[in-house]
């Protein structure tokens, strides 16, 4: 169930990434790649616990 929101919510991030990718460097892609990361698995954990 954690993988699941973690990857869906990576996807909505990574949709929304790719509207603004032309305007970033390489640099600023995976540190937004990180954050997408990071969020989904805090996300996943928080309905998860509920």
């Amino acid at each position: 169930m954690s993988a699941t929101t973690t990857g869906l919510f990576c996807s909505g991030f990574a949709f929304f990434v790719s509207q603004i990718a032309p305007m970033l460097n390489n640099s600023q892609i995976l540190a937004t790649s990180f954050v997408s990361g990071f969020l989904g698995s805090v996300v996943a954990q928080m309905i998860i616990r509920k």
